[in-house]
């Protein structure tokens, strides 16, 4: 009795490749459409520049709050492990929906977290677009600093500017600068980084969000969109004329809710002689 020779038919194959896309969709919609979301990730760096005392930054942008659960949670458990001198937040701490109530909510667990220099908040493009009534009392009443084009003596010897959004707004470094003493270290906070090609040479350290990183970053590909006043930038550090920045991935998102090979981050940076 001869062997009979076994045929996979066409139908076969095409049932694979059909499992095998509908496994990956699967994949990519539990990834970045709520592991990778929930999942802050904490980045480390030092500059060594010419501040002594250290100064211990954490930096949060694009808190885009919607709901207080647990990325929210997470981001000030992250704030009482690290113990930060001071927390700045760069822009776009309100969401869809615009629920000021629970920015005001998780603005005070921040406070609360009593970083010795306190914390400082910036307006982002959707604070620009969607203000809150009574704009200083409400972040002052959440325990927290709000800086507009202004500047103040964060400890001797550094000068804080928070800036309006240059995108979306009018950013005015030149005022935030006024009172600054001569020889300062100056960081400079405002949200789109595009706005770092004109301030790059006036300051020392400038720290910005918006961007997002991307929220999705496909190998060998650059994002698929960007907001306007990226500029040429996307995340992490750039320096030019002496002056550094760090774009950081912010905690939410923007538009859909997903991320992938995008973490949202905390990044925590010491400076220090």
């Amino acid at each position: 009795m001869g062997r009979q020779k076994v045929v996979l038919k066409d139908w076969n194959w095409t049932r694979i490749g059909w499992g095998l896309l509908a496994a990956a969709v699967v994949f990519l919609a539990v990834e970045g459409g709520w592991i990778e979301p929930n999942s802050v990730q904490v980045t480390h760096w030092t500059i060594e520049d010419r501040l002594y005392p250290p100064l211990k930054i954490a930096q949060l942008s694009d808190l885009h709050v919607v709901h207080v659960g647990h990325r929210e949670r997470e981001v000030v458990a992250i704030l009482k492990r690290q113990q930060p001198d001071v927390v700045f937040i760069t822009g776009d701490s309100v969401g869809a929906g615009l629920h000021y109530d629970r920015v005001h909510e998780v603005l005070s667990e921040i406070a609360a977290t009593r970083p010795p220099l306190g914390v400082w908040v910036v307006r982002g493009n959707w604070e620009n677009w969607h203000p809150v009534r009574h704009e200083r009392e409400f972040y002052k009443s959440a325990g927290v600093h709000f800086l507009l084009n202004q500047g103040v003596l964060l400890r001797p010897g550094v000068w804080l500017a928070g800036l309006d959004d240059p995108w979306s707004g009018h950013a005015n470094l030149d005022e935030a600068l006024h009172d600054a003493p001569p020889g300062a270290y100056v960081i400079a906070l405002f949200h789109s980084p595009a706005y770092f090609d004109d301030v790059a040479g006036e300051i020392d350290l400038a720290l910005a969000g918006h961007t997002h990183g991307g929220q999705v970053q496909l190998p060998f590909i650059r994002p698929f969109w960007l907001p306007g006043g990226s500029g040429r930038f996307l995340a992490g550090w750039y320096s030019e004329r002496g002056t550094r920045m760090y774009v950081s991935r912010g905690i939410g998102w923007s538009h859909f809710p997903i991320r992938l090979n995008c973490p949202p981050e905390v990044p925590i940076i010491t400076v220090r002689r």
